[in-house]
């Protein structure tokens, strides 16, 4: 992964479950968009358990943000640290998001497989949203909402 920016923030605010704002130390907001993840949206199932489960992650703490771009909505794309834990892969591992297959080509081929693992892991132990007899991924549910 190409990194554009290394930076040390705050987050004060959780939009849902992959995408935050972060407070940098000279007082600029930004929106962060959690790579390599795709998370429920808000009026999906499991949407406001995988904001909450980021916000307990992350919310009020001082992270490390690896971007590696900006998207079209000028949302930086970060692998989000906190305490030298993965922030994004936390999201996984408990069932809160999909491993974005349409943006893995954008992570290093250790994450790529990381995540992809532990999605599988949560998967088989019917973690979180895998709970749902039949889980709709988030882009399959933007595109039926916007139909």
């Amino acid at each position: 992964m190409q990194v554009i920016g290394l930076l040390l923030a705050i987050v004060v605010g959780v939009s849902d479950g992959d995408t935050v704002t972060a407070l940098t130390h000279d007082k600029t907001q930004m929106k962060v968009r959690l790579s390599g993840i795709d998370a429920p949206e808000s009026r999906q199932p499991f949407g406001q358990r995988s904001k909450q489960n980021l916000s307990d992650l992350v919310y009020g703490k001082q992270v490390d943000l690896s971007c590696n771009k900006i998207d079209r909505y000028k949302r930086h794309i970060c692998i989000i640290r906190v305490d030298g834990r993965d922030a994004n892969l936390e999201q996984i591992k408990a069932g809160m998001a999909w491993h974005y297959k349409a943006y893995e080509r954008e992570q290093g081929a250790a994450e790529r497989v990381l995540y992809s693992v532990e999605e599988v892991k949560a998967k088989n132990a019917s973690t979180g949203l895998w709970r749902e007899p039949d889980p709709v991924p988030p882009w399959e549910w933007r595109r039926q909402q916007r139909q």
